[in-house]
């Protein structure tokens, strides 16, 4: 099975950048790999997932901010995360497009003044 594991996470200021990478155990198919996100006290969301198109959906909320880029000579796909918000804290995890691989550990994000 694909273990994944999430790093790049961190503390930033109000309208910081961070790029968050998410590397794969074994050759998978890396373009069905996306990024959801869990704040406190809420559900798991989506943030950036592919779709069956080929495309990528990203969240309303995120959208103009976040870009999602791959690597596959590395079996990692990274996050590029712009113009943070507060709105953003929360622990972002990678996975597939549906879920079909375990969820890592997840890496924090932290946007506070």
């Amino acid at each position: 099975q694909v273990n994944v594991v999430e790093s790049g996470g961190g503390r930033v200021q109000p309208g910081g950048s961070l790029r968050l990478s998410c590397a794969a155990s074994a050759a998978w198919d890396i373009y069905k790999f996306g990024w959801y996100r869990q704040a406190p006290g809420k559900q798991r969301e989506s943030v950036a997932v592919p779709t069956r198109g080929g495309t990528t959906n990203y969240a309303d909320s995120v959208r103009g901010r976040f870009t999602i880029s791959r690597d596959f000579t590395k079996n990692t796909i990274y996050l590029q995360m712009e113009s943070l918000k507060p709105e953003d804290t929360a622990v972002y995890y990678c996975n597939t497009n549906p879920v079909y691989v375990p969820w890592g550990q997840g890496t924090q994000v932290t946007v506070s003044s």
